[in-house]
């Protein structure tokens, strides 16, 4: 069972990488409370704050079928739960069948909940403190935003930030969930130069073909974003508050792939193509500055 559960929840955590969402990098606030279990009220912890945190639900309760169906409603049809994990400690007498052996041992264990939005008739508590950051647009990340051509469809809310190449649109949180206005241009930019991977676009490997987190290609694609992002963020005057959160995030995929000498010049000279496509710099503009 053990090896199982370990199984379904890194199966959940790969799942979300490839999705474009690293649990761990966020640089917003949760547009709610920490997740937690709707009838207990007990939040929750490790893994399972990782797994419930990135859904894209704007409510941080959760509960079980047999929850749900306990408190009057019920779980709406079509909807895909999400795996928790819990370690209970069992006697080995109950575990085993071995009576001379004694003590404890533990017991992974899964189960599966949905987030309140998921479901219909479940009442929930009045909404605790909605961080809320005041957001003023910066003119300049603006007006590099609205010159893009061809721009993909922006979507806001949730808590992931993702680039959908099937669907040719961006997802981001709420943008006043961000730490700074600076932090959310930064990560719009990322997933503005993930778009302009697209095939009507440039038509870059790592986002016409499928990658999978951890893949050479993958972590190219992440860097080169991560280079058009800063190389934009300049244009705009905004680079010395991202850089330190884009350094952090390009170190982590440099380390798995530190052999490869070419990486960073490959990958920072296809984000400038990026970033010329975003700035709407033309192919003669580019050989003229060169």
């Amino acid at each position: 069972m053990g090896s199982d559960v370990y199984k379904i929840v890194n199966d959940k955590i790969m799942e979300l990488l490839e999705a474009g969402t690293v649990p761990w990098h966020k640089p917003w606030q949760s547009s709610t409370s920490m997740p937690k279990n709707l009838v207990s009220k007990r939040g929750y912890r490790g893994v399972n704050l990782f797994m419930l945190a990135c859904q894209p639900f704007s409510s941080p309760y959760w509960v079980t079928y047999k929850q749900a169906t306990d408190v009057g409603g019920h779980v709406k049809k079509g909807e895909k739960s999400t795996p928790v994990i819990f370690w209970k400690m069992l006697d080995k007498d109950d575990a085993s069948s071995d009576k001379a052996t004694t003590g404890k041992i533990p017991l992974l264990r899964y189960y599966s909940v949905f987030n309140s939005d998921q479901c219909d008739g479940v009442e929930i508590p009045p909404s605790a403190t909605v961080v809320s950051n005041p957001f003023t647009p910066i003119e300049s990340a603006e007006l590099l935003f609205r010159g893009m051509p061809m721009k993909p469809e922006i979507k806001f809310g949730g808590n992931r930030a993702f680039y959908s190449p099937s669907l040719d649109y961006i997802q981001l949180p709420d943008k006043t969930a961000f730490d700074s206005e600076e932090e959310y241009y930064g990560c719009l930019f990322h997933e503005m130069a993930h778009a302009t991977g697209h095939a009507k676009r440039l038509g870059r490997k790592g986002v016409t073909e499928t990658s999978y987190f951890g893949s050479h290609e993958y972590s190219k694609e992440e860097l080169i974003a991560e280079c058009c992002s800063a190389f934009v963020s300049g244009h705009a005057g905004i680079v010395n508050s991202t850089i330190e959160n884009s350094a952090s995030y390009i170190a982590g995929w440099l380390k798995a792939l530190k052999d490869d000498r070419t990486l960073l010049v490959h990958a920072a000279a296809q984000g400038h193509k990026a970033a010329d496509y975003l700035l709407n710099i033309q192919p003669e503009e580019r050989e003229a500055e060169a």
